[in-house]
């Protein structure tokens, strides 16, 4: 696709039609950096999004009433 540097302040800017957004996964910010003389634009990625999505926390202490209770209090020795 061939597309037209624009005038934005001091700098240029370019129109990224919103089906190419959505076809390379696109959001607000992206990665943008020189390759040669080539500039590479790059959907950030984030690899722990949505890790907690859906999470429930457990609400039974059952679980932790199973772990034995520490007595004393003097360092332990590894």
């Amino acid at each position: 696709m061939r597309t037209s540097l624009r005038k934005v302040g001091n700098s240029r800017g370019i129109i990224i039609p919103a089906a190419l957004l959505t076809a390379c996964e696109m959001g607000d910010e992206v990665d943008i950096r020189l390759e040669g003389k080539s500039l590479l634009i790059a959907p950030i990625n984030a690899p722990r999004t949505g890790w907690f999505v859906g999470y429930k926390p457990e609400t039974d202490a059952a679980p932790l009433a199973a772990i034995p209770v520490d007595e004393g209090d003097e360092e332990w020795v590894w």
